[in-house]
């Protein structure tokens, strides 16, 4: 930690940042690099005859599917283009393999850092970091398939019109484009239906229904870190969030996910930008930890000692 950051004020990392023309060739180059990736697992899904060969395409388009996500969180707090209206363009085509929409995720999501700390905190993905953690609930929301069954759900009620955001308030033209979006989803749903019935159903199974298998569990993992073992009735980010130090790859990976303390302090400053404030983080947050490995292993722990607790019970 640099002697500057010990003497910084935490005040620097509430400070606000515009995104710049750099920022948005980073972020396209982001966005370039994901998409090759994905093409890459296609090709290796489709055209390699190998078996172990396809499942590395399985597992790389899954992976990117993760990814995409993170990067979409990126579109959802308008800080990766210089136009907000570029934001939602680029956003929605991210969400769609997981069925996540764009409009719908950004009010939660902007709510969950409007409340984070108190009774109205919702988040769009639902684990809920003040249950116990146990390896039973670590498992069941690792394999939290049935939000794709509750998307799906969203999609019929809004082909319907009985769909309507449910959580606190959003202008109706938010609520028109989310509504808008899940119904744009029953293109790709269809889509896949026709092509099975044609006898293409390997193309779906390959890149689209195995690497769900992949980006679900993979998400929960990204995701995990974020409040769990914090302080959850604390309004000071400081207390209830953790950041994560990492490597170069998992903040590529995670988007700068890892960062979340530097996040939730100035949610529309560009990601690229956040690491040179991880030092003021790291001089006055509760909640850090070098490394992901280190993380998972005391998430672990914890798990372990809740369950000899509560065979202790018994």
């Amino acid at each position: 930690m640099s002697s500057d950051a010990i003497t910084a004020s935490p005040e620097g990392l509430y400070r606000r940042a515009k995104v710049t023309a750099a920022d948005e060739r980073v972020f396209i180059a982001k966005l370039v690099a994901a998409y090759g990736i994905w093409g890459i697992g296609v090709a290796l899904a489709l055209l390699v005859e190998a078996c172990p060969v396809r499942l590395l395409g399985v597992v790389l388009i899954g992976a990117m599917y993760c990814h995409w996500l993170e990067l979409q969180h990126q579109c959802l707090h308008h800080s990766a283009f210089r136009r907000a209206r570029l934001h939602r363009l680029a956003g929605v085509p991210l969400g769609v393999p997981l069925l996540v929409s764009y409009s719908h995720y950004r009010a939660r999501h902007l709510q969950h850092h409007r409340y984070l700390g108190t009774v109205q905190d919702s988040e769009f993905f639902g684990f809920d970091s003040r249950q116990p953690i146990t390896w039973s609930a670590l498992i069941r929301e690792a394999l939290a398939f049935g939000r794709l069954l509750g998307a799906i759900a969203d999609i019929v009620r809004c082909w319907a019109g009985t769909w309507s955001y449910d959580i606190g308030q959003i202008s109706p033209d938010r609520e028109r484009e989310a509504a808008s979006e899940y119904r744009m989803f029953a293109v790709p749903i269809v889509g896949a239906v026709m092509l099975a019935a044609l006898g293409h159903g390997d193309l779906v199974l390959w890149v689209w229904l195995l690497p769900l298998l992949v980006a679900v569990p993979l998400h929960f993992l990204v995701e995990l870190p974020e409040h769990i073992m914090c302080d959850n009735a604390s309004t000071d980010v400081l207390n209830n969030t953790r950041s994560i130090t990492g490597s170069w790859f998992s903040t590529w990976y995670t988007n700068g996910n890892n960062l979340h303390i530097e996040h939730h302090a100035a949610m529309v400053v560009p990601i690229n930008q956040l690491r040179d404030r991880h030092d003021i983080t790291l001089a006055f947050a509760a909640h850090t930890s070098p490394s992901y490995p280190k993380f998972f292993r005391a998430i672990a722990r914890e798990a372990s000692a809740n369950a000899r607790v509560n065979r202790s019970r018994k």
